[in-house]
């Protein structure tokens, strides 16, 4: 999860997924997603990626993450 701009609300949550499996879609995730947790802790959108960059120290980098989506527009939903 990372928060990217957004015009009203400052930061907006948005899921990045790495899927291992092929079937599992957008909806699977967000049913899966809204039982458990409130609708405004829910990600506005959830996005497919192939893998997820890391620092030298091996921890996630959100920067590139948060760079790569900093505009609505390059989300695919299903990559």
């Amino acid at each position: 999860m990372i928060g990217v701009p957004h015009e009203c609300w400052q930061d907006r949550p948005v899921g990045c997924v790495v899927r291992d499996r092929v079937d599992v879609t957008v909806a699977d995730l967000r049913t899966f997603l809204e039982g458990k947790y409130p609708n405004w802790w829910l990600p506005d959108d959830i996005v497919f990626i192939k893998e997820v960059p890391k620092v030298a120290t091996g921890k996630f980098d959100e920067k590139v993450l948060r760079d790569r989506f900093d505009d609505s527009t390059h989300f695919t939903s299903g990559e």
